[in-house]
């Protein structure tokens, strides 16, 4: 699982960070390895909590647009995988923390949502949903999440108004809980996961599943039709028009 990196620290926190430089963009890679990572969280019963964060000076940068166009079957296949991460992400009967320590943009900032508890650190980085700016539809999975975690009136701020913002906003916007200075980032995040690995493992999961059990719901509920409602927003001609002159401004060639 070359793309994310998986440690073991004391109190049963296990930490798995997105290793795919220079964003941790997410593409089929990726999000393979992040399942499979959390799959395996979830059957060792030495882990008691997960900590997410991203190597580098990215958390994740989101969708990966350096990636060669997809045909529809591969489209398709990339969205029946970023369904599955997440949603493994989402419902991991243990407690989940992101560890936000740089950019964390569009679907970057989604995979922080789905973690139980946010934390983040006090620097110069962005973050934001800029997907409609960019030209990328919301999968049903991401508009779940962002719902279950968000008030509406932050939610549609970010997600309608497409912007970025400086981190010093993250706490504001909702994305973290808590900002903290960077010589003290880390030993925080590690110290507040082993505080949840140290709770009753069954009452803790009982009660995560009966937080998430709504937005599970609707997601489970998704319809072919509805899936391919937004891959065709993917696809059409102006988000790829938007797309490109994404991958111009970052100078990235396909």
């Amino acid at each position: 699982m070359n793309s994310v990196r998986a440690e073991h620290r004391d109190g049963g926190v296990r930490v798995l960070t997105l290793n795919q430089p220079p964003a941790n963009a997410i593409d089929e890679t990726l999000l393979a390895d992040l399942e499979a990572a959390l799959a395996a969280a979830r059957t060792d019963a030495a882990v008691r909590a997960v900590v997410l964060t991203g190597e580098g000076a990215f958390f994740s940068g989101g969708f990966n647009f350096a990636a060669s166009r997809r045909d529809a079957a591969a489209e398709q296949q990339l969205y029946a995988l970023y369904r599955g991460a997440h949603l493994t992400l989402l419902t991991l009967p243990k407690p989940t923390v992101a560890m936000v320590n740089g950019h964390a943009v569009a679907g970057g900032f989604v995979l922080a949502l789905a973690c139980d508890y946010r934390l983040g650190r006090d620097g110069d980085y962005r973050v934001g949903l800029n997907e409609v700016a960019v030209g990328a539809a919301f999968p049903t999975i991401a508009f779940e999440i962002v719902r279950l975690r968000l008030a509406h009136a932050r939610a549609s701020e970010l997600i309608l108004g497409a912007a970025l913002y400086p981190a010093s906003h993250a706490t504001r916007l909702g994305l973290v809980d808590e900002l903290f200075p960077t010589d003290v980032f880390e030993q925080t995040v590690l110290r507040r996961a082993a505080r949840l690995a140290a709770l009753p493992r069954e009452a803790y999961a009982h009660a995560k599943a009966a937080l998430v059990a709504d937005a599970v719901a609707r997601i489970e509920v998704e319809t072919p039709e509805q899936a391919a409602e937004a891959i065709a927003a993917w696809s059409a001609s102006e988000s790829r028009a938007a797309r490109a002159r994404q991958r111009d401004k970052l100078g990235v060639r396909r």
